[in-house]
């Protein structure tokens, strides 16, 4: 085949993909796009995002809370350009200062930033910046520019799709949470924003509010499971100050709305602040789970993440992982036979034994990766509590002897957790205080303790240290939990 005809078949095939998608008005800015993704595909993307998200980080356990971050987003919803999409509002159960959106209109607030802010009017000005992303389409219109740039969108499988079962490294939600808007996207979802507050009866000034408190928060949320929002957005002072800009231009009637503080801070009153023990913490390289009742030592030098259905953990090298997770396995012998009958690897036949007690199968096992090479690793069943978990370990074959007689041990250490002051470790939780009397900040922090800093108090006030609080002010403290 000559060039040109290479380049007349390229075009053809590029014309066929454009047809296929299209132009299209974007709904929020009315500027002409191209995209390949129509909008029930979008909405289908984002549900199928929405079940990983739940999946592998979770929403917090609290109804109340969650149908009143729905009631302020729907109202918020209800004044944008797609007030008919399927509009989801949850809150996801991970400390980090953080809330992100999904196509199709699944919204997420980390319980972090609720903790963070402190009025309504606050929260609609970040659920307005996160619509406004869905509206304009961001995600989906960068989804087809990779798809046309043969990019394609994941951050990727070592494993060949067959064995992804035993080790699911990436699923769509994660996938789409690492998907990172341009500087254009974020500056647009803001506008987009700040008038859906206006439009639903906000103070526009809270978007103001907001990017002040996201610059005092930076670095403090501390959680490896998602992006931070101030690593994934623009400078929250850049912003801040074009946000400021925008509202200078407005007549005065234009700047009032609803605010909202007391109605909004009531709704934090015992919510979960930092890390939740009962889901799992770790103790430098172990492990320890009160609500599961067990312990396990991970590989020393070896970043480990715990996540809500999984345990990931990553060599130094980067050239092994081993992943702990539940299996639907009714037993060790189920868990083991339905492994050994995948046709994606060959294992070596399961030993039967105990192991501190509890019942294990575990059996050594290669398998192909995409690229055609060889897989070497690890898998074991274990029962404990009514409960059947799967631990597997792998890397290249050419280095996986390195890491062989490691990940041995660290499987071998999980074991029963019976420490009684361990399995009754609590979350800290947010308290509120009515001031009987104008106090500063530091008397506040010595009259009522805390469990954090001084300046994490300070934070979550959004007041400086020194700053006085007057009389009658509801104030947020964190207490152990109870």
């Amino acid at each position: 085949m000559t060039i040109d005809a290479v380049r007349r078949h390229a075009a053809a095939g590029l014309g066929s993909v454009l047809l296929a998608g299209g132009c299209a008005t974007n709904p929020a800015t009315g500027e002409r796009e191209l995209s390949l993704i129509g909008e029930q595909q979008e909405i289908s993307m984002g549900r199928q995002a929405d079940q990983d998200v739940q999946a592998t980080i979770g929403v917090y356990d609290d109804p109340a809370l969650e149908a009143y971050v729905e009631g302020v987003g729907n109202r918020l919803a209800a004044s944008s350009e797609r007030p008919d999409l399927p509009w989801t509002f949850r809150v996801a159960d991970d400390p980090a200062v953080n809330a992100f959106a999904l196509p199709g209109g699944f919204i997420y607030v980390t319980r972090g930033l609720l903790a963070t802010m402190n009025s309504e009017a606050e929260l609609a000005a970040v659920l307005g910046h996160e619509i406004g992303h869905v509206t304009a389409r961001h995600a989906v219109n960068r989804i087809s520019r990779a798809q046309l740039a043969g990019l394609g969108l994941g951050i990727g499988m070592i494993l060949s799709p067959e064995l992804a079962q035993f080790g699911d490294l990436a699923s769509l939600g994660l996938n789409l949470l690492f998907l990172k808007y341009s500087r254009d996207d974020e500056r647009e979802a803001d506008v987009l924003g700040l008038r859906y507050v206006q439009g639903a009866g906000y103070d526009p000034d809270a978007m103001v509010d907001v990017f002040a408190q996201l610059e005092r928060a930076s670095g403090l949320s501390g959680s490896e499971r998602v992006p931070d929002w101030l690593a994934t957005h623009p400078s929250p002072e850049e912003r801040g100050q074009r946000a400021t800009d925008a509202l200078a231009a407005l007549p005065p009637a234009e700047r009032e709305g609803t605010v909202a503080q007391e109605a909004y801070q009531r709704q934090l009153d015992g919510l979960v602040y930092g890390q939740d023990p009962r889901q799992g913490f770790f103790r430098n390289n172990e492990l320890i789970h009160p609500e599961l009742r067990f312990r396990m030592t991970f590989p020393s030098g070896w970043r480990a993440v715990n996540q809500r259905q999984q345990v990931l953990a990553v060599s130094p090298q980067q050239d092994a992982l081993a992943v702990l997770t539940l299996s639907e396995a009714s037993s060790a012998d189920a868990g083991a036979r339905a492994f050994a009958a995948s046709s994606a690897v060959r294992t070596s036949g399961f030993t039967r034994g105990t192991s501190n007690g509890l019942p294990v199968r575990v059996a050594e096992f290669e398998a192909l990766a995409q690229d055609n090479s060889v897989l070497a690793g690890l898998v074991m069943f274990v029962e404990h509590g009514g409960r059947v978990y799967q631990a597997i370990g792998y890397g290249p074959r050419s280095r996986w002897p390195s890491h062989a007689e490691e990940v041995e041990r660290s499987f071998s250490s999980f074991r029963p957790l019976t420490d009684p002051a361990l399995l009754a470790e609590r979350p800290d939780r947010i308290d509120l205080v009515t001031l009987p009397s104008a106090m500063t900040l530091e008397e506040f922090v010595a009259r009522y303790p805390s469990t954090i800093p001084a300046e994490q108090v300070a934070l979550i006030n959004a007041v400086s240290p020194g700053a006085q609080l007057e009389a009658g002010r509801i104030a947020k403290r964190v207490v152990e939990g109870r």
